[in-house]
């Protein structure tokens, strides 16, 4: 079943990497993909190939290998790196709220709005947000007595089982842990379905069918990702004391941390035919290239 496995999330994750760089690729290559909504598209790619990649390498390894173990450090490094990349996946689904409500809302402010300086600034924004709000949950859970045995069941070092694993139990710090996911997930959560409120019912005001079919088009993708997204990470990481089937938690965690980011550049390339107008002159030069 361990060779299954690996095949199975070998796959995913080739097929997962492949499909974002082209992404990126496309992005960076084409210049008619040089605008915002692009660029954060290009930089949602490129976060999703860094938050695949820090838990499913080590867990093929793990597929391979007969003792299984990680490091203290090294568990704390792939908990720090993992929550972070996902708070910023978080904030990268905002900001692309934000552009479509300013295109569709605004869409004569929205050049003089969405400037370079400002699509620059949240980006960097977004990038090093994550990073820098995870560091007190990490900080508290690390500094946990484990008196061992140190058995991590899940495939990952998830915050929940490594709290389980504590010598005692401490609340304040499951609170803060909880307070802080709270906080996160539905402040984000609640700025996209505001964000995509206001492009509905102004879209819903736009007399042409024809432009709001290409509205809602445009729209369609990001809400799918953010179902998908918030919808499964909601269900774990909000009440980790709630009691959850350690089953549960690995199935809900592997779906967010693997399908999903497998099915995203899907999601954003079938429906978009500028994108896929760049991947297809992408690979069609470089076809050219290997010719000559």
């Amino acid at each position: 079943m361990q060779l299954l496995f690996f095949g199975l999330f070998s796959g995913a994750y080739t097929l997962t990497l492949m499909g974002n760089a082209a992404r990126v690729c496309a992005v960076r290559w084409d210049r008619r993909l040089h605008t915002p909504m692009y660029i954060f598209l290009g930089n949602f790619s490129f976060l999703e190939i860094c938050y695949i990649s820090t838990t499913v390498p080590n867990m093929l390894a793990n597929f391979l290998s007969i003792s299984k173990s990680i490091s203290f450090v090294g568990c704390f490094t792939q908990f720090y790196f993992f929550f972070s990349f996902g708070c910023d996946e978080g904030f990268y689904l905002c900001m692309m709220a934000f552009d479509r409500h300013l295109a569709i809302c605004h869409p004569l402010h929205y050049p003089c709005i969405m400037t370079k300086e400002l699509y620059t600034g949240l980006v960097m924004f977004a990038w090093s947000c994550g990073f820098i709000l995870f560091l007190t949950p990490v900080v508290l859970i690390s500094q946990l007595p484990y008196c061992g045995p140190n058995i991590i069941n899940h495939f990952m070092c998830d915050p929940v089982p490594l709290m389980m694993l504590s010598c005692s139990e401490d609340n304040t710090t499951q609170l803060i842990y909880s307070t802080f996911n709270a906080i996160f997930m539905s402040g984000t959560f609640l700025f996209i379905l505001c964000s995509y409120a206001l492009v509905i019912l102004n879209v819903l005001q736009i007399p042409s069918a024809a432009s709001k079919r290409k509205a809602f088009s445009n729209c369609a993708s990001h809400l799918t990702v953010v179902v998908l997204f918030f919808g499964s990470v909601m269900v774990i990481h909000i009440s980790p004391g709630s009691g959850h089937p350690v089953k549960m938690q690995k199935i809900v965690t592997l779906f967010y941390s693997v399908i999903t980011l497998l099915c995203n550049p899907l999601i954003y390339s079938l429906r978009n035919k500028k994108m896929k107008a760049a991947l297809r002159k992408v690979f069609g030069s470089e076809r050219l290239i290997h010719k000559t």
